[in-house]
């Protein structure tokens, strides 16, 4: 198990570019939420597979899952910080949130 620590600095502009695939949150409580579910189903995955040119040739690699990831969010002055735990690899996680938060995030440290 991993635990990657994550923030992010401007919640109103955490959100990716295709609003069918970004964060809808507007709390701490709302992203560690989207971001639990895009790592422990394959809801996240299936919509952007979807949008693919070819949904066939995506890897399945892309869409593994944790249906033990554990995250929690917390309000820390102005930014959200989220503590994700999960097996998920880092590529896959980093993929996740530049899906859900586009480039609005920081990941601080793995352990």
């Amino acid at each position: 198990m991993t635990t990657y620590y994550i923030s992010l600095p401007d919640p109103a502009k955490a959100r990716g570019s295709d609003p069918e695939l970004a964060f809808t949150a507007h709390g701490a409580d709302g992203f560690a939420a989207q971001l639990q579910d895009a790592l422990s189903s394959t809801t996240l995955f299936d919509k952007w597979k979807a949008k693919q040119s070819d949904p066939d040739a995506v890897p399945e690699q892309w869409g593994v899952t944790d249906p033990a990831a554990s995250v929690t969010g917390t309000q820390d002055d102005l930014q959200i910080k989220l503590e994700a735990r999960t097996t998920i690899k880092g590529e896959i996680l980093k993929e996740r949130l530049r899906l859900l938060a586009g480039p609005h995030w920081t990941l601080h440290d793995v352990r």
